[in-house]
This record gives structure tokens, sequence and C-alpha cells, in this order.
């Protein structure tokens, strides 16, 4: 086993008011092939069948090459709120025209400008109707490279607010980053055989056609594509948590990307391919992936140093603590380009993908519950208070009865 994560004061460091410290399994999703490398994923995560899913989608994924990933440089938006500007038009042309001048206000972090990052443009959009009156919004686009870019972006944004207050004759309202990171996003894809999917008891074209009416549904239908996107960041969540990542970040980002067209969404595509004779299912799943592989939890974390290194991201940054007129720095990585928090946003999009197609396979056939109920028996069994062998005895009765309920567990053991 690895070691025991963070002590008591580490703890006390990283948040307020501590009083203790909360343990999660930190499991290996095994069988991934992404782009052609192989990979062991670390997974942090409560949920039973989870681990077990995804590792048997990505031996399925095996039998089509595997997963290819791609995604775009690391671009975060900050947001400067401008209020009270009294030409909308003339201010948005006075920003525009004073761009240069923005970005290297905006530039408040050396060390990321010497990688290759920091800001980039400008963009401004208008707001004329909202309940509070007409809003001037401007977007600061900057790359942070290997950072989730948090810091570097709300930074960015406090040190350029006066000078747009003074371009706009309006009054700086919120400076902060956005979550829906549309301009930061992975993906990736797979095509499997569908004699992959051949069983005793099913056909493997029957499977593959269930699951693109599966993923049919949920692109159609709200309610559905709520549960199918969780089933996602089953995989996803269970990544980021492990590497020290922001999940909630980019929970966020991938729903409201979700729901970009004006209606909530699947995020992923199944479809079937045919070639003559041979079928096979293709899927692809592309979201915003604001993740890094320095600064914050990745770095202060021992459990998330450990999950970047069995993913070969450990980080090799810098730390600059430069100051300037404009902003504080923030820690970066030397590492760039799809080596460092890029790779792990690929890698989180292969996961999440893999564990959509075991949630729809599962789905498709025998349901989801026959192997998540067999898994959570051995939850029950420990409620119940069993320990060691008697977990495994328990757990099993449970699943021949049917019956796995707490109660039932209690008569067990008490037997």
């Amino acid at each position: 086993m690895l070691g025991e994560s963070i002590g008591a004061e580490q703890a006390d460091m990283m948040i307020e008011n501590v009083v203790g410290r909360f343990a999660l399994p930190l499991g290996i999703g095994a069988n991934f092939l992404i782009d052609g490398q192989e990979y062991l994923i670390p997974m942090a995560v409560e949920e039973p069948s989870v681990v077990a899913a995804v590792s048997a989608a990505a031996l399925l994924a095996r039998s089509g090459g595997g997963f290819s990933t791609g995604s775009t440089d690391p671009v975060m938006i900050a947001q400067i709120q401008l209020l009270d500007v009294v030409d909308s038009a003339k201010a948005r042309g006075m920003i525009l025209a004073s761009q240069e001048e923005i970005l290297n206000c905006a530039d408040t972090s050396p060390s990321l400008s010497r990688l290759g990052g920091g800001p980039k443009s400008v963009e401004v959009r208008q707001l004329p109707d909202t309940p509070a009156g007409p809003m001037l919004i401007v977007h600061l686009l900057i790359d942070c490279r290997d950072a989730m870019g948090a810091n570097a972006a709300n930074t960015a944004a406090e040190a350029v607010a006066p000078l747009l207050e003074k371009l706009s004759g309006g009054r700086a309202g919120l400076r902060i980053l956005s979550n829906l990171s549309d301009r930061r996003r992975a993906w990736a894809e797979v095509e499997i055989p569908a004699a992959a999917f051949n069983s005793d008891d099913y056909s493997g074209k029957d499977v593959v056609r269930g699951i693109a009416e599966a993923n049919a549904f949920a692109y159609a239908d709200s309610y559905r594509a709520a549960t199918h996107n969780k089933g996602i960041f089953n995989g996803v969540d269970a990544v980021l948590l492990a590497t020290g990542n922001d999940w909630r970040a980019v929970e966020a980002g991938a729903h409201a990307w979700a729901a970009r067209d004006g209606q909530y969404r699947a995020l992923t595509d199944w479809y079937v391919r045919t070639c003559g004779d041979c079928e096979s299912i293709f899927g692809r799943l592309e979201l915003p992936m604001a993740v890094g592989t320095v600064g914050g939890a990745t770095q202060s974390h021992p459990s998330a140093r450990m999950a970047l290194k069995i993913l070969g991201l450990e980080a090799k940054g810098e730390t600059d603590s430069e100051q300037d007129s404009c902003g504080s720095d923030e820690d970066v990585g030397a590492e760039s380009g799809r080596q460092g928090a890029r790779r792990l946003s690929e890698i989180a999009a292969a996961v999440g993908l893999a564990q959509n197609l075991a949630a729809l396979r599962a789905l498709a056939t025998t349901g989801i519950q026959k192997g998540h109920m067999r898994l959570h028996a051995r939850q029950v069994a420990v409620a119940a208070g069993a320990e060691g062998d008697a977990v495994e005895f328990v757990a099993g009765q449970l699943v021949r009865e049917g019956k796995i309920r707490l109660e039932r567990a209690r008569e067990l053991l008490q037997r």
C-alpha cells in the first residue's frame, strides 16, 4: 500500500478550522492504452464498481487500438465586470485599441511568460439587459502552461481593473476567472469493433446499437443527460481528486459546456459505423478541462505527487517569487506542451470516456445494478461490522440471497 497521505500539521496548513483528516480509497485503473502509450490510472473514489468498470472498458478499447486524445492550449479566461459605462460602444473601441497596454499590465507572472505563457489577447462583451442594468465584460485570455491558472487569472484581472476603469469611464465590479474554460478543452476518442462485445448472452451488434441508442437518449433528454454525465465524472473526478486538482471547477465548466446550445445534453457522442458486414462503435468526449500539474495541492499533497508520478507527469517546475507593480507571480512548470497539464487533461478525458462506455454497455445488456450491487455488498458487510475474512463471507451470502441489506448483514455476523 502507498504511504498514508498527509499528517495533521500539514492538513492544518492546507485549510482552516481543521479537526481531522478524511481518507478515500486510492485505486488503479488498469488496461489503459492512450495514444499508443500504456498507463496505470490513479483514482481516488468511494463508490464501488467505478475502478473495476473503467478497467474493463479500457480493456475493450484495446481491441480498437485504445484511446486517441488531443487538447487545446491551456488558455484560461479572466473576467472584469465594468458598470456605469455611459457609452458602451465607445468604451469597447477604447479597450480594444489599448490591447497592448492592457496585456502588458496583465503580465503579472514573469516566469509564466518565460515559458511561453501569459496574457495573449483581450475580448469585450456587452450585456445590455441584466437585472442590474447594462454591463461591459472584458475577457483576458491567459495561457497558464502547466498551472491550473486560477491565481494567475485572478491576479491579472485585479491588476488591469484600474486601467479598464480609465479607458471605459466606468466602474470595475467583479474581477475573477471563469470556470467555463471553453478555450481550454480536452477530448478523447475510441473505436471498438462490435465483435469485441460478443458474449454467450448478447450479440456484439446488438450491444453497440444499444450503446448508440442510450447516448441518443441522453443527447435529447436533459433528465437522462444529468445521470449520463454524472457517470462520466465518476472517472474524471476520481483522476482529478487523486492528482490534487479542482474537480469542482472542471465539473462546473463541463456542465455549462453541456448546455451551450440552450439545452443540457450528453457530453459524449456514440454512434455505430458500418463497413460491409462489419460494425464498430465510435465514441468521443470533449469538455473544458482546466487542470494543473504544478501549484496548489498537486505539489503540497504527497499522494497527489505520487499520483502524478504514476502517470509520468511528476512536476519538474520552477518557482519564481518575483513581483511587479501589476501583481504577484504563480508557480509554473518548466514542462510544457502535452507532457504536463495538457497531458493530464487528455488522460482524464480518456478515463471519462471509458467510464461512460462501461455504464452504457451495462445499461444496454444486464443493467447497471448487477455488478454494482455485488461490490456494494462488501460495503454493507463492513458497515455491519465485518472484518477480515468475514467481509467476503457476508458479502457473498448477501449476493446469493439477493438481500443486500444492513440488517441481514448483521444477522449473518451474529451467526
